[in-house]
This record gives C-alpha cells, sequence and structure tokens, in this order.
C-alpha cells in the first residue's frame, strides 16, 4: 500500500470535503480514513489516503492539491506516510 497523509486547514467554506474527495476519487486515490472538526470558524482534516492505484507521481498530486486549496483560500499539504511518520517520531 502506498500511503500519504492529507492536511487541509482554514477558513471554513462549503464544499471543502467535496473538492478534496472528488480530486482523490478522479486519481483514483482511496481514502482509509478522514476526521475533520471546525474550530472557532476554522476548517481542519486530515486524510489517510491509499494512492497504489493512481497512475499519477506524488509531486504531481501534492502540487495539484496544493494548487486546489490554494483557490479556496486553504492550506493543502500532502505527505507521503513514510515522511510524515518520520517528521513526528518522538
Amino acid at each position: 500500500m502506498d500511503k500519504m497523509i492529507i492536511t487541509v486547514v482554514g477558513k471554513d467554506t462549503i464544499g471543502i470535503i467535496a473538492k478534496v474527495c472528488t480530486y482523490l476519487s478522479d486519481n483514483n486515490i482511496n481514502i482509509l480514513d478522514i476526521s475533520q472538526t471546525i474550530v472557532d470558524e476554522f476548517f481542519n482534516m486530515i486524510v489517510i489516503a491509499d494512492m497504489s492505484k493512481s497512475t499519477r507521481e506524488f509531486a504531481a498530486i501534492a502540487d495539484e492539491l496544493r494548487k486546489l486549496g490554494e483557490d479556496m483560500g486553504l492550506r493543502i499539504l500532502a505527505q507521503k506516510e513514510e515522511i510524515f511518520t518520520k517528521m513526528h517520531r518522538i
């Protein structure tokens, strides 16, 4: 399995989950787990996804998600699971 961690942060607005999930589906990326919350009007979401069936390169996906976030006034960051895990080890 080729997992990635996607974080989405920004001012809450309609359609954030729909747009991110549509992008993932269109690129054959399966959502394994998703959690979202709104804190004081700020939207926070973390997605764990499997990109092993996608024909796209990780770098292109990460860049397109970042641009999607910019278009919506959000910060979207995609990281490979192994990088995410190493960065957050105690």
